[in-house]
């Protein structure tokens, strides 16, 4: 296999960006998600550009700091679980990842 080649067909969508917000790539499911903004087109613009305020100013938090953020929304009849997570390579900060994941309506929870 491929290294990550896995992520090109995962059912979630996956956007990967540097420190600055620039996104490094994007699978497949991302680029559907993002059609009407520019899909594919969008891999090697700022992902700052993408989000209106609040979200703008939350996204650069979110790369100054280093941090994850987790949350969950509803568009169009799809709840979706976000979650945004810095990345390291060798400890080293390489910028954020996102990772938008459709989730049923009513989602079982367990406690173990």
């Amino acid at each position: 296999m491929e290294p990550h080649a896995w992520v090109e067909e995962f059912p979630g969508a996956v956007t990967v960006c540097d420190p600055d917000g620039i996104i490094l790539a994007m699978n497949a499911k991302a680029i559907e998600n993002f059609k009407s903004d520019g899909g594919a087109r969008l891999i090697g613009t700022n992902a700052l550009d993408c989000h209106p305020e609040p979200a703008r100013t939350k996204l650069k938090e979110l790369l100054a700091s280093r941090r994850a953020n987790v949350y969950t929304i509803e568009k169009n009849g799809i709840k979706k679980l976000i979650y945004q997570s810095p990345w390291f390579v060798d400890g080293t900060y390489r910028g954020l990842v996102e990772l938008a994941l459709e989730i049923p309506a009513e989602l079982p929870h367990f406690v173990r």
